[in-house]
């Protein structure tokens, strides 16, 4: 299988590189990371212009591509100049509207491609512990309308999402894959309470609560009680973009850490010519290669059947929180009492790689669930 990047990728990159670090440096994203509204609308709406949020989808849904590749690309950049803008909950909303949204649902792509709409997943509450068939927020049909009730935590952009993506239980127990339930509930149906709070890597999330919401048989994503397959797939897509995202991060935190070895002198001598911290540096630069092997084979994986593709991402995604965590700690360790400062932007680089092991299961969760899914395969 040939890994290189076409030349469209290529160019992909270089655009959204370029326009990171002209119009995104580390003082303007912590701006806007902790504003009252948590990202930027002038520079979504600028990113939606470059094709960047259509790079996601393919052109059957009004994008330009929207492979795996192609959202790796996409947020390895995102990662490198730790982007608070939306993408992330636009493309799993996204992709769950193009892989089951009726005619009229799949119109809304058009708002999400050119950033004229913010979406967003409600799907974890507080006591998932990241299963992901566990939902509690229960939906009864009555006539020709459904009735939600239920509760949902870590909203990524709750506040300013004017669409929600909700699972709900529409039938049996809390925790079986059947019986979940996919509606795309506006932000401003009755009974819908957002509480916003701001995020400890930048940007904002919130609690949303929806308390007996009425809502048409035309909120239905899907099938009744079907929406797992649906569900699954697409927060596999994000979580790709999680771990791509966490490489790019990786990287920069990596450059930073080699250039401060290379300026900061201890007895009159670059720090870097220290051979222990050498074999330190070096013990890193394997561990970041090997998680950015992990990413590009979910990204291959993405199209194939589910358990393959299942089984890539938890696997990828176990290598990045492991492997972020170390260059977390280490980059920080090597740079000393200043790795902690506010100032430098390697803190926070160095948060946001932890907060990422905790989106969407951690590693100890994905080690488990890439067990399960091999024995599953066996069986």
């Amino acid at each position: 299988m040939d890994f290189q990047h076409t030349e469209d990728r290529r160019m992909l990159a270089d655009t959204l590189n370029r326009f990171i670090s002209e119009q995104y440096g580390f003082e303007t994203r912590d701006r806007i990371a902790r504003s009252s509204q948590g990202f930027s609308s002038e520079l979504w709406n600028r990113f939606a212009e470059l094709g960047i949020i259509g790079a996601l989808f393919d052109e059957a849904n009004g994008g330009f591509s929207g492979g795996g590749f192609d959202i790796a690309v996409v947020f390895e950049s995102l990662g490198r100049g730790l982007v608070v803008e939306p993408f992330l909950d636009t493309l799993i909303v996204g992709q769950a509207i193009a892989r089951s949204g009726n005619e009229a649902q799949r119109a809304l792509l058009g708002d999400l491609i050119d950033g004229s709409r913010v979406a967003a997943l409600a799907h974890g509450e507080p006591d998932g512990h990241y299963e992901l068939a566990r939902v509690t927020a229960r939906a009864q049909h009555d006539g020709n309308a459904w009735l939600l009730n239920g509760a949902k935590a870590v909203v990524q952009h709750g506040e300013n999402a004017t669409l929600f993506l909700v699972s709900a239980r529409t039938n049996g127990d809390d925790d079986p894959e059947e019986g979940v339930t996919l509606f795309l509930v506006p932000r401003d149906a009755a009974g819908v309470n957002v509480r916003g709070y701001p995020k400890i890597d930048g940007g904002r999330a919130a609690e949303v609560t929806f308390v007996n919401v009425t809502l048409r048989d035309d909120a239905l994503l899907g099938v009744a009680g079907a929406g797992f397959a649906t569900l699954e797939y697409a927060i596999a897509c994000g979580v790709l973009a999680l771990c791509s995202e966490a490489v790019g991060a990786m990287d920069v935190a990596k450059d930073y850490t080699l250039e401060y070895l290379r300026t900061r002198k201890q007895f009159g001598v670059a720090i870097g010519s220290f051979q222990a911290l050498q074999h330190r540096m070096a013990d890193m630069l394997l561990e970041i290669e090997q998680a950015r092997s992990a990413v590009i084979n979910a990204a291959a994986a993405l199209g194939a059947e589910r358990n393959v593709r299942e089984r890539a991402i938890s696997a990828a995604k176990y290598s990045i929180g492991r492997v972020g965590a170390l260059v977390a700690q280490e980059c920080i360790q090597l740079h000393g009492g200043i790795g902690m400062t506010w100032e430098l932007p390697l803190a926070h680089y160095a948060k946001r790689l932890v907060m990422i092991d905790h989106q969407f299961g951690d590693e100890d969760h994905h080690l488990e669930r890439f067990a399960v899914l091999g024995r599953n395969r066996m069986s």
